[in-house]
């Protein structure tokens, strides 16, 4: 899988802001992606080492409306809790510039 595309965005709440002074990142990542995939896109990105992945899955939150109608208020999620080896820290707004390889 395509480093660039693994990982959709940074989740920052305030559970993931006290999260950051520790090391530890979350991410919103592809359904299909795996932690080794993750492991690689982060490497790839943000130029850091991972120490452990963690993934979870949060479902669907659905609620009924009118006369017994179903409306889907939120897809299926999936993130990633990344932690990084030692005191290293990342900036998860910005990502290193893709520079390719010359022949």
């Amino acid at each position: 899988m395509k480093n660039f595309t693994t990982i959709i965005k940074t989740i920052v709440t305030e559970k993931s802001s006290i999260r950051q002074e520790s090391g530890q990142y979350t991410f919103l990542v592809k359904r299909s992606a795996t932690k080794i995939d993750i492991k690689n896109a982060v490497k790839a990105l943000y130029g850091a080492d991972v120490d452990r992945v963690r993934i979870l899955i949060s479902p669907k939150k659905t609620r009924m409306y009118g006369r017994g109608r179903i409306m889907i208020k939120r897809p299926v999620q999936k993130k990633a809790i990344v932690t990084l080896k030692g005191k290293q820290t990342i900036d998860p707004s910005k990502i290193l510039e893709h520079k390719p390889k010359k022949k």
